[in-house]
């Protein structure tokens, strides 16, 4: 059986992309910040029982990779593991934080919150994944970043503030590509993937909600479908470390006055994106 990690899965694009890899007969290990029982209590008698909970995993802490390593290796007594000899066959980091900030009111620790999940977790994890040899030959190791790390997207017309979120994701896209450099002979294709502008709560916690029609935001089950479509027949070795929007221009807020005058009026679906 295929093996898959999900990093953040406990609500959101997260936990439908468990349930999504799980409904196509990966074996699914996810991580959450909580205990099992109260995973299972909150996310009710939907959740398959089969998905393997990796609890207690705050990626604002220096050991969450060993922690998880720990699980997997069955170390901490805890859930199945993966055996001695069974290996990852994907990994998904999707945890992330998002709050608002401006120029005039920047939140010290938020920025941290922000840098160390975003872009300092990813590069932890997969540290810690691949000194512990629990990479299989060959394997994908996924970054959800955002649209909202491009720099070249960031154009005067849409104004500055939230620094911290914006940072992060390019933050994260650099490791990322870094990571997809260290471990291209490794046979781990890396990938940076903007799932798509979604209903979630970490959007309507920052007054996004406001834009939900006008931007053609959808519930986070459809980008999960879409983001494991790509990740399973697009995100091929040559594509180690390159930037895609799978849904394509209709999520880029930019697209248009940014990408048309250099990739002409017919962007492609799924769109490679600029740094």
């Amino acid at each position: 059986m295929t093996i898959a990690l999900v990093v953040g899965a406990s609500r959101g694009l997260g936990l439908e992309l468990a349930k999504i890899l799980h409904d196509r007969n990966f074996q699914v290990f996810a991580t959450s910040r909580s205990p099992v029982a109260q995973i299972r209590k909150e996310l009710g008698p939907d959740f398959p029982q089969e998905i393997n909970i990796i609890p207690n995993i705050d990626l604002t802490q220096r050991d969450a990779g060993e922690r998880i390593v720990s699980y997997l290796k069955g170390d901490l007594g805890l859930g199945v593991g993966l055996g001695e000899t069974r290996k990852l066959d994907l990994v998904i980091m999707n945890a992330g934080v998002f709050k608002a900030d401006t120029l005039e009111n920047p939140n010290w620790e938020d920025l941290l919150e922000m840098h160390k999940v975003v872009s300092i977790a990813p590069l932890m994890v997969a540290s810690n994944l691949y000194n512990s040899s629990l990479f299989a030959t060959p394997s994908k190791f996924v970054i959800i970043t955002s649209e909202g790390g491009s720099i070249a997207l960031r154009t005067r017309q849409e104004g500055g503030g939230n620094y911290g979120h914006h940072s992060s994701k390019a933050a994260a896209n650099m490791v990322g590509k870094l990571l997809s450099n260290d471990l291209y002979d490794k046979q781990v294709t890396v990938g940076l993937i903007h799932p798509g502008f979604m209903k979630t709560d970490m959007t309507k916690g920052v007054g996004y909600d406001e834009f939900y029609d006008s931007g053609g935001a959808v519930e986070p089950s459809e980008a999960a479908e879409t983001t494991v479509e790509f990740i399973m027949k697009e995100l091929s070795h040559d594509l180690s470390g390159t930037f895609y929007a799978p849904r394509g221009p209709r999520d880029i807020g930019q697209a248009e006055r940014v990408l048309i005058p250099v990739m002409g009026k017919e962007l492609p679906t799924p769109l490679l994106l600029p740094w």
